[in-house]
């Protein structure tokens, strides 16, 4: 066999070897985003997705027990009780009221397991005030 049939064929095989390993990769990383609503709807279907669902944290629904904490994410009239037992620190940010992203799998009894949380407080990322166009601010004098 000529030496540049052999060069291509390993250099195909290597190429295809690539791309199955990182189409693999991404199909296994890919996470999509629902609602509670959405995910509330879903019964059995995507217990073996990733997914990431988002919410405002429910009043006193956040519980501790060591490093697993549990609370309830609220999209208009749905909730969805959360788990998250992972490694990293929940943010300062993380509390009632806030609004929160939970990255994971729901389990079979209807509860979401998250793997990773993010959480803001919209007070926090709020536009400062400002004064009406053609306004000036408020000047003191001393006379």
């Amino acid at each position: 066999m000529n030496t540049y049939w052999k060069f291509g064929l390993l250099s195909a095989a290597i190429i295809g070897a690539l791309l199955w390993l990182s189409m693999g990769g991404v199909s296994q990383t890919a996470t999509y985003y629902k609602t509670v609503k959405e995910l509330n709807a879903m019964d059995g279907q995507g217990k073996y997705q990733r997914l990431r669902v988002g919410g405002i944290i429910a009043p006193n629904s956040i519980t501790r027990d060591g490093r697993v904490v549990k609370f309830t994410l609220v999209q208009e009239d749905s909730r969805i009780n959360v788990v998250y037992s992972g490694i990293d620190p929940l943010p300062d940010t993380f509390k009632d009221g806030a609004e929160a992203l939970a990255d994971g799998r729901r389990e079979a009894d209807g509860t979401f397991q998250a793997s990773k949380v993010q959480a803001k407080c919209a007070s926090k990322y709020e536009q400062k005030p400002t004064l009406p166009a053609g306004s000036a601010p408020a000047t003191h004098s001393a006379t």
